[in-house]
Parts: structure tokens; C-alpha cells; sequence
């Protein structure tokens, strides 16, 4: 039987999504209990970094630890993964020795050809179309403060990058309506957008966007690999901050969500981000949890 993946939130139905998300907020109260929870005790997951973190790594390690099983960390100085040996070769070898695979790369791509020749379980924990384990963050954290989010509105503000696509990816899974407003020339993909449906909706500025909105989102402005274009997109992106003032227009208990790391003064306000309508904090602690449930489901078969 060929391995089940988790490179896209639409990898998996919106009730697999929400049954998730219900697990996630399990193990996370019988953590804070201190009750032992490791049905993953003797499984390896094997941990590619291409991409420098700090969230995915100690969430994934953490999670595997947690559950009872180990995480084996792999940066570009520690395999041959595209680099020496072709990626089909690299799969079928890892593969063969470990019972998943979490890679964190740039071109999605190489999720995608990892994925195809590898025996067990891929997870993407990020590449530069898609990072659906963050959002799996982002839906518990929201479940866990206002209950289901079909229905919903959320204000997607600044880049139309990675993030933004799996939020689009949410729309359809969840049921909410996405509000997306970009500057010209960074808007999400096309294809992605169109796949969205009547769920998305383009806007033609911040404020267009975060009217009345239940959440409202972003990002950095210059993401992994863009920093030469910080001063450009500075000036591209200076209408697209999300402060007080673009807050007020949200909805009265409106929150805020970033998936971190921030730079307080670029695309968020101090006061936003430091503030009382932001999640941050819990939605980063989120992920810990998230990824164990998305672990047990596919490394041990729990959920």
C-alpha cells in the first residue's frame, strides 16, 4: 500500500482536518496533566533541512520525543539529497531505514519528488508554494478560542507567498471566507486562487480586506532567500502593515495571527503584535501539538 503523504492541507478532508485539529487539543491537555502519551515509541522520523528553523525543528523534535520516538536531524552539510545523489535515489534509500520523512525546502518540487519515491510518510514542514503544517497551528489555536471556523472571514494582509496559499487551501477545507489583499506583483498564485473558488476574494487594499474580519494574518515581508529584496519590498509593502488603525476595522473580538518570526515596525505594529488581540504565542506553542497529532496519524495510525 502506497505510503499516505502530507504535503497540502488538501491531502486530507476538511473532517480529517477538524478530527486533527480535536486530537491535537487532546494531547495537548494531557500534556499540560503530565499524563505519558508515546504510541510512537520505536519509530524514526527522519528530519531534512534545506531551510534554516527554529519552529519546525523544535516542534518536530519535541513532538517525536514526546510521543516516544526519535528525530534525526539532517541539514545540506549531512546528506547528498539533490546534491551528489538524485533525489528519487535519496528517498528510496531514507526511506528504506526510517518510518517517515519531514523535509523543509525551498521548490516544492522536491516535496514532491521525495514524496513519490519514498516508502513511508512525507511531511512537507515547508516549502516555497506551501507550509500546511503552520496552518494545522493557526486552525487549532482558532479552535481552541472561538470554536469552528466555518463561516468565518479571514484578512490575509501583505504577501501572497507559501502561507498565503495554504490559507487559501483552509478556505476550501474549512469552509471560511479569505479576504487577500497584496500589492501589485505579489499577489498568491493564479491557479491556487481559481482552485479557491468563491471561498477567496481579492481585495484592492489592507483595509478592503480586513473590514469586519473575524482573523486577521500576515507575514513577513521578505521571506527566507529575499533579504537583498528587503529594502524594495519595504517600500512595495509600507500600505499593507497591519496596526492598530487596520485592526479597528476588523471585527470588535477580531485576532491576530503570524506565524513567526516578526519584525515588529515592518509588517506588523508593536502594539499589534505585543497586543491583546494577538494569538502568536499559542498559535506557536500550536504547532508542537498539531504536528503530533498529524504524526500519529501518519507514522502510527492513531487518529
Amino acid at each position: 500500500m502506497a505510503p499516505r503523504h502530507f504535503i497540502s492541507l488538501l491531502d486530507f478532508s476538511g473532517d480529517e482536518l477538524r478530527d486533527l485539529i480535536a486530537h491535537a487539543i487532546e494531547v495537548k491537555r494531557e500534556l499540560k496533566k503530565g499524563i505519558e502519551h508515546r504510541p510512537l515509541a520505536g519509530k524514526l522520523l527522519a528530519m531534512i533541512f534545506e531551510k534554516s528553523s527554529t519552529r519546525t525543528r523544535v516542534s518536530f523534535e519535541a513532538g517525536m520525543f514526546q510521543l516516544g520516538g526519535h528525530a534525526m536531524f539532517l541539514s545540506p552539510r549531512d546528506s547528498h539529497l539533490g546534491r551528489g545523489e538524485p533525489i528519487e535515489d535519496s528517498a528510496r534509500v531514507i526511506s528504506s531505514m526510517v518510518d517517515g520523512i519531514l523535509v523543509r525546502t525551498f521548490g516544492h518540487d522536491r516535496v514532491e519528488t521525495l514524496a513519490r519515491h519514498s516508502s513511508v510518510p512525507v511531511i512537507n514542514g515547508l516549502s516555497d508554494l506551501l507550509h500546511p503544517c503552520q496552518l494545522l497551528a493557526d486552525m487549532q489555536t482558532w479552535f481552541e478560542l472561538r470554536g469552528d471556523i466555518g463561516g468565518a472571514t479571514v484578512a490575509w494582509i501583505g504577501d501572497g507567498n507559501n502561507m498565503c496559499h495554504s490559507y487559501i487551501n483552509a478556505a476550501v477545507r474549512f469552509g471560511f471566507r479569505l479576504n487577500i489583499a497584496c500589492p501589485d506583483g505579489h499577489a498568491p498564485e493564479p491557479a491556487i486562487v481559481d482552485a479557491g473558488g468563491d471561498a477567496i476574494r481579492l481585495c484592492g487594499s489592507a483595509a478592503e480586506a480586513a473590514r469586519d474580519a473575524d482573523l486577521v494574518v500576515t507575514d513577513v515581508w521578505a521571506s527566507m532567500g529575499q533579504e537583498e529584496e528587503l529594502e524594495a519590498r519595504t517600500r512595495i509593502f509600507a500600505a499593507y502593515q497591519v496596526d492598530r488603525e487596520l485592526m479597528a476595522l476588523a471585527g470588535a473580538d477580531a485576532l491576530f495571527m503570524h506565524c513567526l518570526p516578526a519584525h515588529r515596525g515592518e509588517e506588523v505594529s508593536a502594539d499589534v503584535l505585543d497586543g491583546a488581540q494577538s494569538v502568536v504565542w499559542q498559535e506557536a506553542e500550536n504547532r508542537l501539538h498539531a504536528q503530533k497529532a498529524l504524526l500519529e496519524r501518519l507514522l502510527g495510525g492513531i487518529v
